[in-house]
């Protein structure tokens, strides 16, 4: 579902579910869609419960499926441009939704806490397992500052200028069987993720990587877009994600 398209940019949007109604964020996604997302991530907020997120991603696939119908029905439409999966990026086990196409299953490497290695992964496999979610196996390192995430995570943030470290965690990654790594510097970061955290991680593994937090303007994101193939954003730049294959 994170593939790549050789030689061309693809963006995908994050929806927080604790941000809007349901209606809102559907529209929010047809938008984004509109303007070439290739991709609906919905999560983010930790203390989303599942009620909200099954809500959000029903009305997001009702609103594609509606689309893609009224495409088939015009000549010169694509019905391709509608067909968007949307995919969980869950704040726990109890944020999940049996309407999203898959779910990034990830673990926080660098949490100090079992909460966050195994516990979450334990208490939310039987569920995916049983709605039969496509799974795209994730590590996850939140990097200083590290924001609510590192926080509440309980992490060790990397520090700046660690690259041996985040080659360590990416080649751990690959080692695992983790077809994603994600380098978080925080919501609300005062800055990205450095270039050398992306360029280090890219030549230790052949993982798809993302980097997010701290993407603010458009200098920044004009930056990291020298080194990635896809952009995946929220609905403000200042919170934004970038996805690329090494």
């Amino acid at each position: 579902m994170l593939t790549t398209q050789s030689g061309k940019t693809r963006h995908i949007t994050l929806i927080d579910p604790d941000k809007q109604s349901p209606e809102i964020a559907a529209q929010r996604a047809m938008v984004a869609v509109e303007c070439g997302t290739s991709a609906i991530f919905v999560g983010g907020s930790t203390d989303t419960n599942s009620n909200i997120v099954d809500a959000t991603c029903g009305a997001i696939q009702e609103a594609l499926e509606l689309a893609m119908f009224a495409a088939s029905q015009h000549p010169d439409a694509d019905e391709d441009t509608w067909d968007i999966p949307v995919i969980l990026f869950p704040g726990g086990a109890h944020a999940m939704s049996a309407r999203a196409d898959g779910i990034l299953f990830m673990m926080l490497m660098n949490s100090t806490s079992r909460r966050f290695l195994i516990d979450e992964q334990l208490t939310g496999a039987p569920y995916i397992a049983k709605a039969g979610l496509q799974t795209i196996p994730t590590g996850y390192v939140v990097c200083a500052p590290g924001g609510a995430v590192g926080e509440v995570g309980e992490a060790k943030l990397i520090e700046a200028g660690d690259e041996e470290l985040v080659s360590a965690y990416c080649q751990t990654a690959e080692m695992y069987g983790f077809t994603t790594l994600y380098l978080e510097a925080g919501s609300g970061a005062s800055s990205p993720v450095s270039t050398d955290f992306i360029r280090i991680a890219k030549s230790s593994m052949d993982c798809t990587l993302i980097i997010g937090g701290g993407i603010r303007t458009p200098e920044q994101m004009k930056l990291q877009r020298m080194l990635v193939r896809i952009i995946l954003s929220q609905e403000q730049l200042q919170k934004s994600l970038m996805i690329l294959n090494s």
